[in-house]
């Protein structure tokens, strides 16, 4: 069987340093280098050095190249490249993590990627070892990649969650408070003077943090001993039985699975001849940028997008350059008052 181009590299070099071409603190040849020497791809090269900094040969520094490790005290490892996935791009329904990300990345001296999840259906796992350090992935669905992110965590490859915990594999995840946001959204319509409070889904599938969020919901429901709550599945922003669901059980405000949801609510019910918070009130889910312009302004809960993408991206290089593996975090959310929410005339 052929070896593999990048191995052929790695054992020149190895060979080479072990018969002293290399001593302690000199520098290896430039990536370009070895691809135009060997006839193979940056791609190629930069593998078979990566592999010789991990077997602790050699340790890279950015910006001016490889060097030939001392034996007696191995370089730590040094992160270069994140891959970030999202499941789209400038999506609105999903926080700007880059503002808490980017700078501890920039400080650090370390690039990122940025792109869709669209990206895993072109690479497989050893590419992705190949070209990064380490990955900060916000699902879309925990069902998704799982062969994929099964392979990397065998490999011992950095993964960092965003939003929800893949179960199944050992990877840490960073994630707001989503049960305590559904608790207090409840709970301030509750002190509010609402009774007739329904939980509102936005789609057909329920994601792990959606489900959260209305498990917080019911909790402040059985805590006020309200016989009424909302059945899950039952009722959506897109559905034009709301109307009538909301006239039949004389709803009087609604605890939305995220600003999205909640806007299109109130487009729907104002459409209708319902006057908002007048007839009834209504909260959200993100404090995404859209939920202070519309009208009202959306009372919602505030998930704090900057210090999740702060603490994903440290975490990240401590287990990248340490070697350790963090714990879970979850991150507080807060409520933020506006205009679309009001007490209740008894």
């Amino acid at each position: 069987m052929d070896q593999p181009l990048y191995k052929k590299i790695y054992l020149d070099l190895e060979r080479d340093i072990a018969l002293g071409k290399y001593l302690p603190g000199s520098q290896l040849p430039t990536e370009k280098e070895l691809s135009d020497f060997y006839q193979v791809s940056r791609i190629t090269s930069k593998r078979a050095l990566a592999e010789l900094e991990q077997s602790g040969f050699i340790y890279r520094t950015r910006g001016k190249g490889s060097f030939v490790a001392n034996k007696q005290d191995k370089a730590p490892k040094k992160a270069n490249r994140i891959l970030f996935l999202l499941p789209f791009l400038n999506d609105l329904s999903v926080g700007n993590f880059t503002e808490g990300l980017s700078p501890i990345m920039q400080d650090n001296q370390i690039d990122i990627m940025m792109t869709t999840l669209d990206y895993l259906h072109q690479k497989n796992a050893d590419e992705i070892i190949e070209e990064f350090d380490g990955l900060i992935y916000y699902a879309q669905n925990t069902d998704s990649f799982l062969d994929l992110f099964a392979e990397l965590s065998l490999k011992g490859f950095p993964v960092i969650l965003l939003d929800k915990k893949i179960y199944d594999l050992p990877f840490p995840v960073v994630i707001s408070d989503n049960i305590g946001g559904g608790y207090a959204a409840t709970k301030f319509l509750i002190h509010q003077g609402h009774e007739r409070i329904a939980y509102l889904f936005g789609e057909e599938i329920h994601p792990q943090s959606v489900r959260q969020r209305y498990l917080g919901y019911i909790q402040a429901i059985k805590e006020a001993k309200f016989s009424f709550h909302t059945p899950i599945d039952e009722k959506r922003a897109n559905n034009q039985s709301l109307l009538e669901y909301v006239k039949d059980q004389h709803i009087t405000a609604l605890v939305c699975e995220n600003d999205i949801t909640a806007i299109m609510s109130m487009k729907l019910l104002k459409e209708a001849g319902y006057a908002i918070p007048e007839d009834i009130s209504v909260i959200g889910f993100d404090d995404i940028q859209a939920a202070s312009l519309v009208d009202p302004p959306l009372t919602t809960i505030a998930q704090n997008f900057k210090k999740l993408g702060q603490i994903a991206g440290g975490h990240l290089i401590q287990w990248i350059e340490k070697n350790e593996r963090p714990s879970d975090v979850q991150i507080p959310v807060n409520l933020i008052e506006r205009h679309s929410t009001k007490e209740i005339s008894k």
